[in-house]
């Protein structure tokens, strides 16, 4: 069994989802967790209550990552508050479902600075922090198939995460040699709130129930968070700067 104990954690847009399941599976394997979120404050203090149920210490903070002025507090109250951070889930992401065609600029900078130019920030405010953990820190983004393939209405999601992934690469080049991790998980198709506002999803959902590689099984977020409880533990020192994908199979049928 993987234990965290000791540990402290960030999990960013943590409030429900996939970040509401990995906050509570890396709280169930020891860890204490700062629950991030930007609007949904009484489901981002709900999760910090489960946590503190599991005699973990929790805590609940606004902050939206695309914003330096937010990360930078949000750190200053983890140092104030943890006093080191071993783990950062990099989780939080927007965009919106919409053609190229109808996409704005501002359209484009929203998915890029909250998906890909956040962890740079978030990295930025935090590398103090991670140094101070006393073995390998781990930096753990989410990222989806958009990032390689074309999907409908997915293009602006797509780049960002294409982004994420290329970043990831580039800071375990960078701070790989100070003793952190920098690694990311690809989620397949999860019936998240945020993929049922996808044109099309029902569609989506059923073809990947029907062409998943396992039997009677459909992805939960709970499975995306084991990868990541993965990629957080002492198990994965020595994967750095990789993409982890969780989805069943259903990427290899191309």
């Amino acid at each position: 069994m993987i234990d965290l104990s000791g540990k402290v954690a960030l999990v960013t847009g943590a409030s429900r989802g996939i970040g509401r399941a990995c906050a509570l599976r890396l709280a169930k394997a020891g860890a204490d967790v700062i629950v991030n979120y930007v609007t949904s404050q009484s489901a981002a203090a709900e999760v910090a209550e489960e946590i503190q149920s599991l005699g973990r210490r929790a805590a609940a903070i606004k902050a939206d990552v695309s914003e330096a002025d937010d990360v930078r507090a949000m750190m200053e109250f983890v140092g104030d508050r943890f006093e080191r951070l071993d783990i950062l889930v990099s989780n939080a992401a927007t965009g919106g479902f919409r053609p190229l065609m109808e996409a704005s600029p501002r359209h484009f900078d929203a998915a890029m600075h909250t998906n890909a130019r956040s962890l740079i920030t978030l990295i930025q405010e935090a590398r103090d922090l991670l140094t101070r953990s006393p073995g390998q820190s781990k930096v753990v983004a989410l990222s989806s198939h958009g990032s390689h393939r074309a999907l409908p209405n997915y293009a602006l999601i797509g780049a960002s995460k294409a982004a994420l992934e290329s970043v990831i690469r580039h800071l375990a080049l960078e701070l790989g040699p100070e003793g952190i991790n920098f690694n990311t998980v690809l989620a397949g198709i999860v019936a998240t709130d945020a993929i049922k506002n996808l044109p099309g999803s029902d569609a989506m959902l059923e073809y990947t129930r029907s062409n998943m590689l396992l039997p009677d099984r459909q992805l939960e977020p709970d499975d995306v968070a084991s990868a990541v409880l993965f990629l957080a533990s002492s198990l994965s020192d020595f994967v750095q700067g990789e993409t982890l994908v969780v989805d069943g199979g259903i990427g290899i049928r191309g």
